[in-house]
């Protein structure tokens, strides 16, 4: 009897990287109204803490989702917005939004 190999579900990076209850929140505001300001991004995305976005971002931004770009003003500015990678996504959300409007 030969062993099967079980590969991971290709699925699964996708789930890791966008998984949780906020991360697609943060890129469909992103997709719709980019680049973002923190604060504004904040009002958009109802009901997520301060706290929470930033960690989210910061996730999204290692992840190679999120470019956040800060301006040497006074006061400083910050505008985050999708990465080309994320941006290759978008044919995919769209997809599912199709899906989920037909079901």
């Amino acid at each position: 009897m030969t062993k099967t190999l079980h590969k991971s579900c290709p699925v699964q990076k996708f789930t890791q990287m966008l998984g949780g209850k906020w991360k697609l929140n943060i890129l469909y505001a992103l997709r719709k109204n980019a680049p973002l300001r923190f604060g504004k991004l904040h009002l958009v995305i109802e009901g997520i803490s301060r706290k929470v976005l930033t960690e989210q971002l910061r996730e999204l931004e290692q992840d190679g989702l999120v470019t956040r770009v800060q301006y040497s003003e006074k006061p400083p500015r910050v505008e985050y917005s999708m990465t080309q990678r994320a941006k290759e996504l978008c044919s995919v959300f769209g997809a599912i939004e199709e899906w989920v409007d037909q079901n």
